[in-house]
């Protein structure tokens, strides 16, 4: 019945404790709730939902849960509702035992946030103890020459309960010889005492039964009662006295089991039984009676149980002095357990983000760390520090919590993962100290492009390769993994020659190799410039660029080509000349030949072949000059016919021939007398082409009579005009020959001969005269060009510049020679 009376006024505590929970503050960090003690298991604490401005769905989804250490989880959470409930049966005295205010604290953690609120929650007292003796017969012994006035400490009960559910007052039921006052100590507790208020007359009574009743302030008001008999002794008129009031003494936690920790004294006057002291322990709980031991006889007391300042740092005791008669006296034993630095910190992982992506920036939250020391003061300060240059750093959160967030840029391809060592020192003295071990994976971001070795290769291939030969091989490393990692190759686009590169070669694009689609000539180009692009298969992909250079390597596969003496289109042998008077050394032609390929390929060397007059002309093996050997003689025959070779330094060695025709004579005129008395040639047409020879030089002849002429004549009729004339030359104009021929960027100087010619009349012939050889490649100084002669060239004629070779003017009819 008192339960159900107790019912209606819980439910207005809760909902008083309630409302004072929503008036709490919401955006706060610290969220404070209140709830009554002996709450069923599952009732409402307070609306956490709300506190933390989510919907009761978003609990879960955000992993909203409750983190502690070390007790039992009171409270949990209704992910239905929202609520934050109890999760069993409260009892406030078990939790918090004496204490003014209950506090019950712990931490949610929002987890997708890595963010921690605390929940500060204030348990409540209910009158739900009465207040009760440490034994319902109290035993008073007093002699019966007691006087009036004389003080009598009772026990005091206990009432766990707080505040106006605590123990308030004693009662005494009547009695003429004693009355009842109520004292407080220095802490507040009240405890009794029986004053005796008329003598005792042992033999008028010698047994007085009173009753003892302690009453709460609760509503409804609780109570306990104890009987006290009062037994009357004879005459025993001095009590034991303590030499101290009250005994203090500061011990270390860890004194081993049996240590002795102070003697308590009492003396008495009396003699006999009556002066003999014996000692107890007065109202020592059960809890703290095992830890100590009190010798009876000497006031010696010991350690039974070790001690631990984490449980208990104070231990209060009060020691009962009795003599052998009706007199006793207490003392106050105060002993104080100093704390000693034997616990290590303690460190737990709530929360570790691994793996954590490479590209996370700094202050990106690794873990949630939480650490706890049991013991106190200095010895439970902890210090938490990670171990090794490595790019993270401790955070201090709230309460003990630490966060290991990032401070340097991590990079997977530098390190994958760490083994991050947490150490956790508290300040004793000596530390001790924790370590925990963390490991965290770097995940690959794409930040790395495929890298070549070199900006540019370059490569050689001889000429004349086979189709789908294999070039060269690319690679380039990419340092990411997976798929980061793979890498395709691609050529760019080109052209070549008018063609796209891809034409010319392709690339496997998995394995970097280059091939050829064709067969290269080295004459047609003799180098390729493609770029190379690699791609990794990131996303988005990076790419990056190689510049290769292919050289085509020449083969001999060309033959030398005679570009001097030339041969003729119609069929004729071109005829070079020579005088008789030519001494050993004479230059009679120059044989000029290139070759397409180049190098060693190109290097050329002349020889002299076949001769019809061996020993009479010498061929340069660098030069290819033909000069004579010796004198000529008059029994050498006019017509010298030589074969020159010309082959190159490849390998296989490549050649070719020409055919050179030397007539011997010293002017034209014993040319075509030599030729007359030359016997018939197996040739029928012989006749024919000294008959054209004969009017090719008559031809001639007219020719340059008609000029000279013409000279003179242009010259008598500027005669008046006295104009200082300068003449280029009195010889024939010469015909320009071209210097250089272009083979593949390579020019070849060809040295053109000229003879200089006079002619003149004497007896009414016309001859040739060959003075020393003069060579093309002198060049005719501006000195002689200024020489003043009277035959010189009045308007258009000029010097001849520099480096043109002049062509002889035998090359002229020369050329219809034929033997």
């Amino acid at each position: 019945m008192a339960a159900q009376r107790n019912r209606p006024d819980r439910r207005q505590l809760v909902l008083l404790c309630l409302f004072f929970g929503m008036l709490s503050d919401a955006g706060a960090r610290q969220i404070r709730y209140s709830v009554p003690e002996e709450l069923d298991k599952g009732s409402f604490v307070g609306n956490i939902s709300k506190d933390l401005e989510l919907e009761p769905r978003e609990l879960a989804e955000r992993g909203v849960r409750i983190v502690s250490r070390g007790r039992t989880q009171l409270f949990t959470l209704d992910p239905r509702s929202g609520s934050l409930i109890t999760a069993g049966r409260i009892d406030r005295e078990e939790l918090c035992a004496q204490s003014a205010r209950c506090l019950v604290n712990f931490n949610i953690l929002v987890e997708d946030r890595v963010k921690l609120f605390g929940i500060e929650i204030e348990v409540t007292d209910i009158n739900d103890n009465a207040p009760k003796f440490q034994a319902e017969n109290l035993d008073v012994k007093i002699n019966e020459n007691v006087p009036p006035g004389m003080r009598f400490p009772l026990p005091e009960a206990v009432d766990p309960d707080v505040g106006v559910n605590s123990l308030q007052s004693y009662q005494l039921s009547p009695s003429k010889h004693f009355s009842l006052r109520v004292q407080s100590r220095a802490n507040g507790i009240k405890y009794p005492e029986l004053v005796l208020e008329r003598a005792l007359d042992r033999e008028e009574e010698a047994v007085h039964h009173l009753v003892l009743t302690a009453s709460d302030g609760g509503d409804p008001l609780r109570s306990g009662t104890a009987l006290v008999t009062v037994t009357v002794f004879d005459t025993n008129d001095n009590a034991p006295v303590f030499t101290l009031p009250e005994y203090r003494v500061s011990v270390p936690e860890n004194l081993p089991v049996g240590t002795w920790l102070l003697t308590v004294t009492a003396t008495d006057r009396d003699e006999g039984a009556n002066g003999e002291v014996t000692y107890l322990f007065r109202n020592l709980p059960d809890t703290d009676l095992l830890k100590f031991q009190l010798n009876k006889h000497t006031g010696e007391i010991k350690i039974s149980e070790n001690l631990d300042y984490e449980e208990t740092d104070v231990y209060e005791i009060e020691v009962q002095a009795e003599d052998g008669g009706a007199y006793l006296a207490t003392a106050k034993v105060l002993i104080t357990v100093e704390d000693v630095n034997d616990n290590s910190p303690e460190v737990t992982i709530t929360s570790l983000f691994s793996p954590v992506s490479e590209d996370s920036p700094l202050g990106t939250v690794i873990a949630l760390l939480n650490v706890h020391d049991l013991d106190s003061g200095q010895n439970g300060q902890v210090t938490c520090s990670i171990s090794g240059n490595q790019p993270f750093k401790l955070e201090k959160s709230i309460d003990n919590y630490y966060r290991l967030v990032t401070h340097r840029a991590l990079d997977r391809e530098q390190v994958s993962s760490y083994n991050i060592t947490v150490t956790a020192t508290d300040g004793g003295n000596p530390p001790l100290s924790t370590e925990t071990h963390l490991t965290l994976h770097v995940a690959d971001v794409n930040d790395n492009p495929p890298t070549f070795s070199y900006v540019s290769y370059s490569t050689y291939i001889p000429e004349n390769n086979p189709r789908g030969a294999s070039i060269f091989s690319v690679t380039a490393y990419d340092p990411d993994s997976e798929k980061n990692a793979q890498v395709t190759y691609s050529l760019a686009e080109d052209a070549i020659q008018g063609a796209p590169l891809s034409s010319y070669v392709s690339i496997n694009s998995d394995t970097g190799v280059l091939y050829a689609l064709r067969s290269f000539d080295y004459e047609q180009f003799r180098e390729l410039h493609m770029q190379v692009t690699a791609c990794d298969s990131g996303n988005p992909p990076l790419t990056s660029n190689m510049s290769l250079s292919l050289f085509v390597l020449d083969q001999n596969d060309n033959a030398p080509e005679i570009l001097y003496p030339a041969l003729p289109t119609d069929g004729s042998t071109g005829v070079e000349l020579a005088p008789r008077s030519a001494e050993p050394g004479y230059l009679v032609t120059k044989v000029v030949a290139v070759d397409h390929d180049s190098g060693q390929n190109a290097w050329l060397s002349y020889r002299l072949l076949k001769a019809s007059e061996p020993g009479l002309f010498a061929v340069g093996v660098h030069t290819g000059e033909v000069r004579t050997a010796r004198a000529l003689q008059d029994r050498d025959a006019l017509k010298q016919s030589l074969v020159v070779a010309v082959e190159d330094h490849g390998q296989p060695p490549l050649s070719a021939t020409v055919t050179l025709t030397v007539a011997v004579a010293d002017n034209i005129p014993d040319v075509l007398a030599d030729l007359g008395s030359l016997e018939p040639p197996a040739d029928p047409d012989a006749s024919s082409l000294t008959l054209y020879l004969v009017i090719a030089v008559a031809t001639v002849s007219c020719v340059f009579l008609a000029f000279v002429i013409i000279l003179l004549m242009l010259r008598l009729r500027h005669w008046h005009t006295k104009r200082l004339l300068q003449a280029s030359g009195s010889m024939m104009p010469s015909l320009p020959a071209s210097n250089f021929v272009g083979v593949d960027g390579v020019r070849a100087f060809l040295q053109t001969y000229s003879h200089e010619v006079s002619l003149t009349a004497d007896s009414g012939k016309s001859h040739i005269i060959f003075p020393q050889p003069n060579y093309a490649d002198t060049l005719i100084s501006q000195e002689s060009c200024e020489k003043k002669d009277p035959l010189s060239l009045l308007d258009d004629s000029r010097c001849p510049i520099e480096d043109t070779p002049l062509v002889p003017v035998s090359s002229i009819f020369i050329h219809f020679l034929s033997f």
